[in-house]
């Protein structure tokens, strides 16, 4: 089924609106809800910022970080977080509960719930709001600007037949968005499952094998060695702490400070912290060379990256532990090796129940790691980043499809609520296609309805 316009519009008086259908009424949002703001008397059922989904308002688990008491809200209420409104956290509450931190809870007044809230996620109206925040660092909506907001209110009747409508089309939608996201996981597991096998028993299955002694490597090849990091290593260094390196010292230019913005992406190209000559030579010992394994040793367990030819001179941050391989590994294997299952269990074991958010230098010298002839090595290194190519190729796609189908989403929102589309002949057992005018129509120029302004 393809969606006509309506047979008549008349103009909105609003620019980001546009037209409306003319029977529909456009009035402000303080004139179709009350902002409720009762203190919530227990905190039976905590809802923060942190609990909703961006773009789809969806409820997600989790405690609330929060230790207030929050605003009392019930089922059919609208919990707007205001704080950061590109963000879209817009939720339908289905049963009462507590809203804690930065949120407008809105009792719609004279407007169906179920029509106001994909309402409000529409991107044109998320980006309405977003441009009236006031704070850099932490901006928020203020209560005038949000009441402000014009709402184009059909008839409750057509509000009821749209509520009904994007229930059933997003919730397709967000079935095959799930589908996606299943793939993208399994295909994580599948570049895990694929560098373990390969550091663990090589790429000849028919070479005699051997008990390596360690539960999380098993049965390794027989002329393989299974040694401790610590021995694989002529140095191991973590970033200099306290007062040998403070953000005080940093400037424009000069000598670079690496730290996770190179590693996490593994790009050495740019940096935006430097320090003084005469700084450098005094923190030459934690100096980075081509080679250097940097591992992020801070709440990013797993994220390394190899020190490339032609850096530029530099030292690491606190946040870092530089490793230097000796002769009998290369750094590309161990650095392989240590992207693995095989290193996280065994860091997991030897932190005694501690935080893997935090990696130490003594900790990780005592993992086992196999340790192949560098022929092997090579083999295993190149097998590896072909098979990982494949498998990320794969996971693009699957990302590109999510962001295909959330765009659809969005669009299909703001074509149903501004009236850019007649849902009234609807009905679920139909098949329905959204022109492709009303798909390209409601997206502000320069802004992404996933990601806020561009």
């Amino acid at each position: 089924m393809t969606f006509p316009r309506y047979p008549r519009y008349k103009d909105s008086g609003v620019e980001w609106l546009g037209e409306v259908p003319a029977h529909w009424d456009v009035l402000p949002l303080k004139w179709t809800v009350d902002l409720v703001t009762e203190p919530a008397q227990s905190k039976l059922r905590p809802v923060g910022l942190e609990h909703i989904e961006g773009w789809s308002g969806r409820l997600l688990d989790g405690a609330s970080e929060f230790a207030g008491s929050g605003i009392a809200f019930k089922s059919g209420d609208i919990l707007f977080g205001k704080l950061r409104p590109y963000l879209a956290k817009v939720h339908l509450a289905q049963s009462a509960g507590a809203a804690v931190g930065d949120f407008f809870v809105l009792r719609p007044r004279n407007l169906v719930s179920e029509f106001l809230q994909p309402y409000i996620l529409n991107p044109t109206v998320i980006s309405q709001l977003d441009s009236s925040t006031i704070g850099a660092k932490m901006p928020r909506v203020s209560w005038e600007d949000m009441g402000a907001l014009l709402v184009a209110r059909p008839p409750e009747s057509e509000q009821r037949a749209i509520a009904a409508f994007l229930d059933h089309e997003t919730g397709k939608i967000d079935a095959l968005i799930e589908e996606q996201r299943r793939l993208i996981e399994l295909l994580k597991e599948k570049s895990q499952a694929v560098i373990s096998h390969a550091v663990t028993k090589g790429l000849d299955p028919n070479v005699p094998i051997k008990d390596s002694g360690v539960v999380w490597l098993g049965e390794v090849p027989a002329h393989w060695d299974v040694k401790r990091i610590k021995y694989l290593l002529s140095g191991i260094k973590a970033g200099p702490f306290g007062s040998s390196l403070t953000k005080d010292m940093y400037q424009t230019s000069g000598y670079r400070v690496y730290g996770q913005e190179q590693v996490i992406p593994g790009d050495f190209s740019r940096g935006d912290y430097f320090i003084a000559p005469e700084q450098y030579v005094d923190l030459i010992n934690y100096a980075v060379a081509p080679g250097d394994i940097l591992v992020s040793c801070v709440g990013t367990f797993g994220r390394i990256a190899i020190v490339p030819e032609g850096v530029a001179p530099g030292i690491i941050n606190p946040r870092l532990i530089r490793m230097r391989v000796g002769k009998s590994v290369a750094p590309e294997y161990l650095s392989t090796v240590m992207k693995s299952q095989v290193v996280y269990g065994q860091f997991e074991t030897l932190s005694r129940g501690g935080t893997m958010d935090v990696i130490n230098v003594g900790t990780l010298g005592e993992i086992y790691v196999p340790v192949p002839p560098h022929a092997e090595q090579r083999g295993v290194v190149e097998w590896v980043s072909a098979q990982l190519d494949e498998l990320g190729a794969l996971k693009g796609e699957a990302e590109h499809a999510v962001g295909l189908l959330k765009e659809r989403r969005s669009a299909l929102i703001s074509a149903a609520v501004t009236g850019k589309i007649d849902v009234r002949g609807w009905s679920a057992g139909l098949e329905s296609e959204v022109p492709e005018w009303a798909m390209a129509a409601e997206e502000p120029a320069g802004y992404s309805a996933q990601g806020g302004a561009a």
